[in-house]
């Protein structure tokens, strides 16, 4: 009873302490965040207004009074007595980890954004929120610096978490750096392709945008790098690294690299046998896939390159993650091309359109097609049980599952319009053409979940015959020992590959025998004598009798005509 009373005491008392520190962490982060926003009005006030504070806007200035003048020092109250009680304990509590990074990654994007934004509105931009846009950035800027400084604290800082907070940069600063890169490119590629005339958006020069972007590539780019090479974030070999570059230097580039190159060969392939738009708008799309292809090739190409450096897991992780994003793409075009197909042989007069997406299904297929032939190299699959991975094995059952799910939903939607077709008064159409859509979607997803339904059970059948045979034929023992030799029974049950085991116990001598450690029925000589007793005997019940002594018999027993 007693050791029940202090096992409730010892969980409450973790209760309070997690719920302590929810609650001190979260008063701390609102109190920092009214601070910085006080202390940032304020000093928007006094950039804009010189030395007059309160020219104008007299309710907003006593805003920021307060949230800086009491909303500060209680932040720097609450701060001091919190970073007095850290110790080891409080180091590795998830509540001072959390606090550090959430406001570590407010900070980072509030500071990088308001500096960017600063600076990208000085090209041939209004300049009226110059201000406000500064003193977010110094603020938050400072903030970020004051949280980075006890992150990093060799005694009170939150070690454990060091690949949180450089991860959290990396993706930030890679994320941004990116999407920027693409509009610079894209906007001096659309500038090259359709001319000046036509890639002005406004009144201002075509540059200008560009040299916005430029700032913003400059400024993620300049993030990503502090993190991953000066916080030393491609160093760290841990999961959320790991996930973190999969997810969105290979996933995400991916997808960026490859849609924009199927939209590339689309307007090619119009300009090419479809010209029914003007030439202008058909190159309108052209620049910015083109650049999203090329940056979104650079950063998975880097990506997949740092990936073979490190571990065996995280390299086929990012083929696997590569060949599922190009047959995403492939399975797309031939859905595409067979729903094209069947409307232009149903509506021939509809032509145009038809032809307009059966070059979208061709673009996609022939550039997704490709590449998933590099990654997951069909020719070359593995003809051993040892080289079958435990990744490439979800890899097969999360694209069987997702395509089946896929085609029975479209197999669903077929049956309902066919149903609708005929027993209602639908006008305009035909059967073909309200399916062909869906059925576009059924032979794709039907095609891929074949293929891999297959390879999964020719793994399966690899694995199947390198496992070691199952030599069990014995499914029932019947154990006659001693009171206290029971536990003989899992051995005996372990040692027959899982077979039934009674215990029945004696009451004759051999129950009186002394419990002497090198005869018990328990002892590893007697557990011997059983196994090489029933080595080799292929009756489905058994008799073992243990004793007298360490007498061990072993009777094969037929309970059929029982």
């Amino acid at each position: 009873m007693s050791s029940q009373l202090v096992s409730a005491s010892t969980g409450l008392t973790r209760a309070q302490t997690t719920l302590r520190r929810l609650i001190q962490y979260a008063l701390l982060f609102a109190l920092v965040m009214i601070a910085a926003s006080g202390f940032s009005g304020l000093m928007e006030r006094l950039f804009a207004s010189g030395t007059v504070l309160a020219a104008r806007d007299v309710p907003g200035l006593a805003g920021g009074l307060a949230f800086t003048l009491i909303g500060g020092p209680l932040a720097l109250l609450l701060w001091w007595i919190l970073w007095r009680r850290i110790d080891e304990a409080e180091r590795a509590a998830a509540g001072w980890g959390l606090y550090l990074a959430g406001m570590y990654t407010v900070s980072l994007i509030v500071a990088t954004t308001s500096l960017l934004q600063l600076g990208a509105s000085l090209i041939g931009g209004p300049r009226g929120q110059w201000a406000s846009l500064l003193s977010n950035g110094l603020v938050w800027a400072a903030v970020w610096v004051w949280h980075r400084w006890m992150w990093r604290h060799p005694d009170k800082g939150a070690a454990h978490l060091e690949d949180v907070r450089t991860t959290i940069g990396t993706v930030y600063g890679l994320v941004v750096g990116t999407i920027a890169a693409i509009s610079a490119l894209g906007g001096l590629l659309d500038t090259a392709i359709r001319g000046a005339s036509l890639a002005i958006t406004g009144a201002e020069p075509w540059w200008y945008s560009v040299l916005r972007s430029v700032v913003w590539a400059a400024g993620g780019g300049s993030v990503w790098w502090w993190h991953w090479f000066h916080e030393g974030g491609r160093r760290l070999r841990t999961a959320l690294v790991d996930v973190s570059m999969i997810a969105v230097g290979i996933f995400a580039a991916g997808i960026t690299a490859l849609a924009g190159g199927a939209v590339v060969l689309f307007v090619l392939l119009r300009l090419a046998f479809d010209r029914a738009d003007p030439v202008g708008k058909l190159l309108e799309p052209l620049a910015p896939a083109l650049a999203a292809a090329v940056i979104g090739a650079v950063v998975w190409r880097y990506h997949r390159a740092v990936s073979v450096d490190r571990s065996s897991e995280t390299r086929r992780a990012s083929l696997l993650v590569t060949s599922a994003v190009a047959l995403a793409a492939a399975a797309s075009g031939i859905g595409v091309i067979v729903s094209s197909l069947l409307g232009g042989a149903v509506s021939p007069l509809a032509g145009g359109t038809e032809r307009t997406l059966l070059l979208g299904g061709i673009s996609s297929l022939v550039v997704g097609g490709p590449v998933w032939w590099l990654a997951w190299k069909p020719a070359k699959q593995p003809d051993s049980a040892d080289a079958i991975t435990h990744g490439r094995r979800i890899y097969l059952i999360a694209f069987f599952g997702v395509s089946a799910v896929v085609a029975l939903i479209a197999l669903l939607v077929i049956g309902y319009r066919i149903f609708e077709f005929l027993l209602g008064e639908v006008s305009g159409g035909s059967a073909i053409d309200r399916i062909r859509g869906p059925l576009g979607l059924l032979v794709a997803a039907g095609m891929v979940a074949g293929y891999h339904f297959a390879l999964w059970r020719r793994d399966r059948a690899a694995l199947a015959a390198a496992a070691p045979p199952q030599t069990r034929t014995i499914d029932q023992v019947t154990l006659v020992a001693r009171p206290g030799s029971e536990g003989f029974a899992q051995e005996i049950a372990e040692a027959t590959g899982g077979a039934k085991v009674t215990v029945w116990l004696r009451t004759d001598d051999g129950a009186a025998s002394p419990p002497d450690p090198v005869t018990s029925p328990a002892s590893n000589e007697s557990m011997g004598q059983v196994v090489k007793a029933l080595d080799g005997i292929t009756a489905r019940h058994v008799l073992v009798v243990l004793g007298p002594g360490a007498r061990v018999d072993v009777i094969p027993v037929d309970t059929r005509g029982r």
